[in-house]
């Protein structure tokens, strides 16, 4: 399915009737043809299959838990298990061949039963610790070894759900190794967590210009600088806002937004993406602004640069709007990314 900004085939048809390279006749009759050519719907059916494969975990998990006392912890551990074995032998039988670009499908429900084997062993592992306490304490393993188990998979199989779920898992191990009872207290501003949350966004998003670059998994690329560039921002700008009168925090959040915002804009230039490029203008206007009304307050609030303030968030407003207004022309495949 093209992209909603993408041009189309009758873009391309009036730009060669323009050029009187394709006479008017056949234009038409190729603009008819393009208009009557059948619509694709597999997206949206991928996307209702992995809804389902989510569901039918979900309700799983819930009929199970339901019933749990009646059929007892040993009946639920063995069911799954064998519906894991199941999910994951076919998977494996119809597992495509290893390579570094996009693999071929090989089956269309072995994307989907890999899916189901990883929800059940994520369910399979927190109904064994709730019940039988199999990592004690050490809640850092629990989510330790199913994001590397994830991770492993996603590069065999080429699947980018299994991929977001071991980044999901990573993140997890991230934050309760660092700090373990932030989950429970709900204190995310500590330093060293943001510190974590820094690394880790920081190392996705150079995993995610790495495979850009070296075209390596390169369609795992947006879903690493998803997670990667969100959780990073999000993180500075909460150095920069809790560190106000530490030099250090805001050298580190300048910095390292500065840097966030430039390789958005590269990876949204190699990708021709607009959801990026928005990221990276949203990102940088962000630091931008911020460095602004630092420079109001340390003045004192001198007329001038309150008359100045102003104009800037007048004209950056008027920016805002252009900007948008232009997102089409910017990421048009092979045109002009300023």
């Amino acid at each position: 399915m093209p992209h909603p900004l993408a041009p189309t085939a009758e873009d391309f048809l009036a730009d060669l009737g323009a050029r009187h390279l394709v006479p008017p006749a056949q234009a038409a009759a190729l603009a008819e043809a393009a208009r009557t050519a059948p619509f694709s719907i597999n997206p949206e059916l991928r996307t209702l299959l992995y809804l389902g494969i989510t569901a039918l975990a979900g309700g799983l998990g819930a009929l199970l838990y339901e019933h749990h006392e009646r059929l007892g912890p040993g009946v639920i551990l063995t069911f799954m298990t064998a519906l894991l074995a199941l999910a994951g032998w076919y998977a494996a039988r119809h597992r495509p061949a290893f390579t570094w670009g996009v693999a071929p499908r090989t089956s269309v429900g072995a994307d989907y039963a890999l899916l189901l084997a990883c929800l059940l062993l994520l369910g399979i592992g927190g109904y064994a610790q709730a019940t039988y306490g199999i990592f004690g304490t050490r809640y850092g393993l629990a989510t330790a070894l199913p994001a590397g188990l994830f991770l492993a998979l996603a590069y065999r199989y080429d699947h980018r759900g299994v991929l977001a779920l071991g980044l999901t898992a990573l993140a997890a191990w991230v934050g309760v190794s660092v700090a373990p009872r932030s989950l429970f207290d709900l204190d995310f501003g500590q330093s060293a967590l943001r510190a974590s949350a820094i690394g880790l966004g920081g190392g996705l998003t150079a995993a995610a210009c790495h495979a850009e670059w070296a075209r390596r998994k390169a369609h795992f690329g947006p879903t690493y600088l998803a997670l990667g560039a969100n959780l990073a921002g999000v993180a500075l700008a909460a150095t920069l806002i809790d560190g106000w009168d530490s030099g250090g925090a805001q050298l580190v959040g300048v910095v390292g937004l500065a840097a966030l915002a430039g390789a958005l804009y590269w990876f949204a230039r190699r990708t021709q993406s607009a959801w990026f490029l928005v990221l990276s203008a949203a990102w940088g206007y962000f630091l931008v602004t911020y460095l602004w009304v630092r420079l109001m307050v340390f003045s004192g609030g001198n007329e001038g640069v309150f008359l100045l303030s102003t104009g800037y968030f007048v004209g950056s407003a008027v920016l805002i709007v252009r900007f948008f207004i232009g997102l089409k022309r910017r990421v048009l495949p092979g045109g002009p990314v300023p």
